[in-house]
């Protein structure tokens, strides 16, 4: 399975119009839960066995402060395991502490790249303060559990020590990203490594380095140690520069099963959600550019629903951050990126075209960031965690819950200098589908305005970018190779309204090349096309 398609094939002609008939027929209520005791957490990875959810990592704090002696205190790293048993409002914990140093380290980090493989929860970087280094830092890790075999050792009581392999390799120094798997090959997908102690100014008390990339490899964890083969490595430093934002899992119109990787932050010249999806399958990956999605751009709970007799997919998402909310019936921008309550969804209909939709009913808060779904597992979703429409019955139906995650009492903390009234959320969310009167759904209808030229091309020395614009917006080209490096980038002046064009020099030392130049406008269109020079 190696990676055919070409950056400068990346926009493959897709149709995005809107549907006429409704992207999603249900309404969602959600209801809250406590379990006595049981703690807030957040930004944790989990596996399921027998009904039973395993937690790891994560945060007992909310959102980290501005002030970096105050961000990531290891006070409020998670050191223990939990299992939670929903149907009987359970739980039970064992500690991280014995532990060996490098596991147990790991272990209580946040933001974790994870995936359950059957029994196994495969768990790669993530970042917290350690003891040993004496600083924050992302762990250059891969680390494997067995999840029936700890979940049974925390219920009773013993030892937990046999139930982890690690490895260590600074490939796996990630976090923020998300980890996945295709036939036999795991995808670790974007994010970024961070060493040092965060502040919100890029003052030099850290180090950090977007992967821009997809790792791909296989993991043998037969016998005692863990080993990996067959690595590869792709690299886009326009498309891939992500973290922090949902990885889908999704069948294709085709019936093939791939990723797609939904919004998440920052691009490169701007504190800034990307708005575009990335399409991922085993042959290669396309970036979607003339699709954005406005709703719910950090990471948050979220689902996957397919409809095999409409070949429908749709992805839910619940509350989180987002650069978009509406107030009113109104879309509202806010460069802020605050908090929200939104509940919204994507939806691809049978032909390949994407209908972004909102829900009226939110959350119950600003809710749902750095939480997880986890399916109601009476249900049968298949192996990526997709729940089949088909099974539904009635009018109602339980999909699955939404355990913890970051609440935050107002939109803006971090900007406010509030994040301290911000709380890992200890409720447990029940998320129910039921039938929606017609027209409640409401889908969204904006389209993307722009389109690019480029000439002469094939070029030699210089070529010049044409697009038009109605407004006076800012606008910055890239130029990229098809192996992933970035080459040029420059902001282009804009004037007035109408016809712009923008001559581009290059340096000698392209010729010969396949380029990728990338236009964005506004911080919120994106637009590729390919470049053959001679």
């Amino acid at each position: 399975m190696k990676f055919s398609v070409a950056l400068f094939s990346l926009l493959l002609l897709y149709n995005f119009n809107i549907t006429a008939q409704s992207p999603f027929e249900y309404a969602v209520h959600i209801d809250s839960i406590q379990i006595p005791g049981l703690p807030g957490l957040h930004s944790y990875a989990f596996a399921e066995h027998d009904g039973k959810w395993l937690i790891i990592g994560g945060r007992t704090d909310g959102l980290h402060p501005r002030q970096p002696f105050a961000s990531f205190p290891e006070a409020d790293n998670n050191t223990d395991v939990y299992v939670i048993d929903i149907e009987t409002k359970q739980f039970w914990s064992s500690s991280l502490n014995v532990l060996p140093t490098a596991i147990k380290e790991q272990l209580q980090s946040s933001n974790m790249n994870f995936y359950q493989d059957a029994d196994t929860l495969v768990l790669i970087g993530g970042y917290c303060y350690a003891q040993s280094a004496a600083t924050h830092k992302t762990f250059p890790n891969l680390t494997t559990v067995n999840v029936s075999g700890l979940i049974n050792a925390i219920i009773t009581n013993t030892d937990i020590t046999p139930f982890f392999k690690q490895i260590t390799d600074d490939k796996f120094a990630v976090t923020g990203g998300e980890l996945a798997k295709l036939s036999n090959q795991f995808y670790l997908v974007g994010g970024q490594r961070f060493d040092g102690q965060y502040n919100p100014m890029g003052h030099g008390t850290y180090v950090q380095t977007y992967t821009e990339a997809i790792q791909k490899f296989t993991l043998n964890n037969s016998g005692a140690t863990l080993s990996y083969s067959g690595y590869e490595k792709i690299t886009d430093p326009i498309h891939l520069h992500r973290r922090d934002y949902n990885l889908l899992s999704h069948i294709f119109p085709d019936g093939s099963e791939g990723l797609v990787i939904s919004s998440g932050v920052f691009q490169q010249f701007v504190d800034l959600p990307f708005l575009y999806p990335v399409e991922i399958k085993e042959d290669g990956y396309v970036a979607k550019p003339e699709f954005n999605q406005y709703l719910n751009n950090y990471h948050t709970a979220h689902t996957n629903i397919y409809d095999s007799l409409e070949n429908k997919m749709t992805s839910l998402f619940f509350g989180g951050i987002s650069q978009y909310y509406y107030v009113d019936g109104a879309l509202h921008q806010d460069d802020f990126v605050p908090f929200v309550n939104t509940i919204s969804g994507i939806s691809r209909d049978h032909s390949g075209n994407l209908t972004e939709f909102y829900i009226p009913t939110g959350m119950p808060g600003y809710k749902g960031s750095s939480a997880e779904f986890l399916p109601n597992y009476n249900l049968t979703y298949n192996h990526s965690e997709i729940l089949r429409e088909t099974q539904f019955e009635g009018d109602t139906i339980t999909i699955g819950y939404i355990l913890g995650g970051i609440s935050s009492p107002s939109k803006n903390p971090f900007s406010m200098n509030q994040t301290s009234l911000t709380s890992a959320d200890n409720n447990i969310y029940i998320v129910k589908l039921y039938r929606a009167e017609p027209n409640s759904i409401k889908p969204i209808h904006v389209q993307h305005p722009y389109t690019m030229e480029l000439f002469p091309n094939p070029a030699s020395t210089s070529f010049t970018i044409k697009f038009n614009v109605n407004n006076i917006v800012n606008a910055r080209y890239f130029i990229s190779n098809t192996s992933g490096a970035l080459l040029q980038s420059n902001p282009i002046e804009i004037t007035q309204t109408g016809e712009v064009k923008h001559l581009v020099t290059l340096d000698k030392s392209y010729l010969l090349q396949n380029l990728i130049v990338t236009l964005v406008i506004d911080n919120t269109y994106y637009l590729s096309k390919s470049l053959v020079l001679e």
